[in-house]
């Protein structure tokens, strides 16, 4: 500095003590500086106290010299001082060269420019109020600084200035918010804590309505929460409890709609503290905000679906993200239908992510934890509402399904999240049938390969799904498939027999092709390609058929009619080309069909064939098991169905044995049986039992024998059994050409079935 240079009204003294190294001779200068700004108040001389202020400020603490500087900042503060109450209105010229000696590289210096703006603030009070953004933004530096000293100064002038803010009404909240939302995102933790407690305040104030700018800053106060330092996570916590529950006094003026995503994606983390915390608040939003949260369903599903399978080392968040999936579903109403399309001039909401959350550096981005890839999540799990005053709101179902589809397909997902995942289908299908057929073809194969799960409760919801559809008169459509003309209709009342003729109206090559059989009465247009699809995931997968066959179609027997499972079942495998496969379904369907208590019904109606549907069902059952007859393949066979006439369920065809005369081909056929038997324990068995059938002549009455025989009514229907026993024939032989051909034994190839 140049000792020859006027610093009036500054005395040489004055100077030369400023730029001293001890403390007290810079004191003595301020002393005299407040004395001498003391005159130019009691004067109204504001040009020389402008003039003092200016050359403390640029000559002195913004000098070189390290010693002016310290001495141009106690300076400064001794101005203030002097002002008094006139201070307000030079604040700008005092404040800003102590805040550029917050960034200082001297310790010290920092240390006692805390000290000068503690004055100079204490002094102004309520009016510093308009430049406490600058005011905060330089504590905010300071509230990190490595050097206690520092630290502890910087406290001491952050409690100062919480007091005037707390104190004051004339808070600047809507400018503040801008710095509030970059300062949140800071990693350093004292700059967190400091923020943390800033917030806290200006909650704590009732003037301060920080409620209405809560979507800027939530998700930096979640990344705050994630914080190492348990204190921090402590008060975040504390932050965000007192939001929640102002949240639930005042849902009327809460923005749910433009913090949905913010929570979509912090309850992807990893961080469980993070996770449960957003998913608490997830609940509360959509109990309390209702269907406004529709049209991020999408992104809460794909947040909360994989929180259902997680074990009990999480259970809290399982628990949660259980009540969250229940309520958004309950959401859906059969309104929702309804509202299929746009009306004229009204212009869908489209998904806008950077809307969603604040600008800034350091934001969580990529794939959210749990989802099924980066690019499918930031697709989907982030939407941006229409907006809120709009009425009504509209359910958009493709990116609902979208991540309903995408958890099904992901096999390693669980098994809960899968079952839930079910349950949506069923619920939107029960719901909104009109739009969901709209996806079903591109559902169905998954569900149809979710059939090959290994938990039977997700196969039992999932053929539940099936169900649904198969039978909805949504999935009816006015195509009847390859098949018109009124005579290939099937009624839903009657079954009809296919005749040669019709059947060569379909696609014999296999199955291909076929929407609807000629047959059967089917449910709607889904219901045959559903029986299709599963007979040729019977057929590629046989250990499915095998170890879940039976549990599948004896599942389907009860959520659809029986009679029409069977009856489709048997008309496909009737054109089946792959005769192996068909032998080995029509034993499948032949055993659950005679053992199952759920075809209780079912049996009866072939027992007593009374009425001509139950004769039509029978020749299309026995059309099709012709396929496997049991006297044909493996005597071990013939074995088995001994021992069945011998179980509870058949006390009926024994009973037939008692009325020889009118069941006379029953007792034949047993006869038949028992030549075709070795003389084995099942022999034994059935020779007993036929040993115990009357001899007729025995159980002839005085009356039976003058009663003329009686023809059948001419109108009472009848099943013709030589047309039977023909196809029965034409079957078998065509099995047996195909052994020989796979065998290469071209000598037996005359053989046939004799009957």
């Amino acid at each position: 500095m140049n000792p020859e240079k006027d610093f009036a009204p500054l005395t040489p003294n004055i100077v030369r003590a400023l730029n001293d190294k001890l403390y007290e001779k810079r004191k003595v200068a301020a002393l005299e500086i407040e004395k001498l700004v003391r005159e130019f108040v009691a004067q109204n001389n504001t040009v020389q106290i402008k003039h003092v202020i200016q050359t403390l400020s640029q000559e002195f603490a913004l000098s070189q010299h390290p010693h002016s500087r310290k001495g141009g900042l106690i300076g400064l503060a001794a101005c203030s001082i002097a002002l008094g109450k006139d201070s307000g209105l030079y604040l700008k010229e005092l404040i800003e060269p102590v805040l550029t000696c917050f960034n200082d590289a001297d310790s010290r210096l920092r240390y006692y420019a805390c000290e000068a703006l503690y004055n100079i603030v204490k002094v102004a009070r309520g009016a510093v109020l308009p430049h406490f953004n600058v005011l905060f933004d330089g504590l905010s530096k300071l509230a990190a600084d490595p050097d206690p000293n520092v630290k502890s100064g910087s406290e001491l002038l952050d409690r100062l200035l919480k007091d005037i803010v707390t104190e004051s009404n004339k808070f600047d909240l809507v400018s503040f918010i801008p710095l509030l939302r970059e300062r949140i995102y800071s990693n350093n933790q004292y700059a967190r804590q400091f923020i943390i407690s800033w917030i806290l305040v200006l909650e704590s104030v009732p003037d301060i309505n920080l409620l209405d700018y809560l979507p800027e800053i939530l998700d930096g106060l979640f990344q705050i929460l994630g914080d190492n330092g348990k204190e921090i996570r402590k008060m975040c916590e504390v932050v965000l409890g007192e939001f929640l529950k102002e949240i639930k006094k005042n849902p009327s003026s809460v923005k749910f709609a433009e913090m949905a995503n913010i929570l979509v994606i912090h309850c992807q983390t990893t961080d469980d503290l993070i996770q449960l915390t957003a998913m608490c608040w997830m609940r509360e939003f959509i109990q309390l905000a209702g269907r406004v949260m529709l049209p991020y369903s999408s992104g809460i599903l794909t947040a909360v679906l994989p929180c259902l399978a997680y074990d009990d080392r999480k259970k809290s968040i399982k628990e949660v993200a259980n009540v969250c999936n229940q309520s958004l579903m309950k959401l859906v109403t059969p309104e929702d239908d309804e509202l299929d399309e746009l009306r004229p001039g009204q212009r869908q909401a489209e998904p806008t992510p950077d809307d969603a959350l604040p600008k800034q550096e350091g934001t969580a981005s990529g794939g959210p934890d749990g989802s099924c890839d980066s690019s499918f999540s930031s697709g989907i799990s982030v939407f941006t509402a229409a907006s809120t005053e709009r009425a009504p709101v509209t359910l958009h179902l493709d990116g609902i399904v979208q991540v309903l589809n995408c958890h099904l397909s992901d096999t390693a997902i669980g098994m809960m999240t899968r079952i839930a995942v079910l349950k949506w289908l069923y619920h939107l299908y029960i719901k909104t049938p009109r739009k969901m057929f709209r996806h079903t073809d591109s559902l169905f194969p998954i569900l149809l390969q979710t059939l090959s799960d290994e938990s039977d409760e997700v196969i039992l919801k999932d053929l539940e799904v099936l169900a649904e559809i198969a039978s909805s008169p949504a999935g009816q459509t006015d195509d009847p498939g390859p098949l018109d003309g009124p005579d290939l209709q099937a009624s839903h009342s009657e079954l009809q027999v296919p005749t040669p003729g019709r059947a060569g109206l379909l696609n014999t090559s296999g199955t291909k092709g076929l929407e609807c059989s000629p047959s059967t009465p089917t449910m709607n247009s889904y219901f045959y390609k559903f029986m299709i699809n599963l007979l040729k995931r019977f057929s590629s997968e046989r250990k499915l058929l095998e170890v879940r066959g039976p549990f599948i179609i004896r599942q389907l027997c009860l959520l659809l009619n029986a009679e029409n499972i069977f009856h489709s079942m048997a008309d496909i495998l009737l054109r089946e080309e792959d005769l192996k496969f068909a032998s080995t379904m029509v034993h499948a369907l032949n055993t659950i069909l005679l053992t199952s208590t759920e075809l209780f019904q079912l049996r009866n109606q072939l027992k007593d064939l009374k009425t001509l549907e139950s004769q039509n069902l029978f020749c299309c059952l026995y059309r099709s098991w012709c396929h496997n007859p049991v006297t044909v393949d493996f005597l071990a066979e013939v074995d088995k169905l001994v021992q069945l006439i011998e179980c509870p369920i058949f006390t009926y065809l024994r009973l037939q044995l008692l009325d020889v005369k009118n069941n006379p081909y029953l007792i034949k056929a047993l006869y038949g049986l028992l030549m075709l038997l070795p003389q084995s324990s099942a022999f034994q068995l059935l020779s007993h039992r036929l040993q115990c059938v009357p001899n007729p002549e025995l159980l002839q009455t005085e009356d039976s024998l003058k009663a003329a025989p009686k023809s059948q009514k001419a109108d009472s229907p009848s099943i013709d059994y030589a047309e039977l026993l023909q196809h029965f024939e034409k079957v078998q032989n065509k099995h047996l050409e195909v052994r020989h051909q796979r065998s290469g034994r071209g000598d037996h190839l005359d053989r046939r079935v004799v009957l």
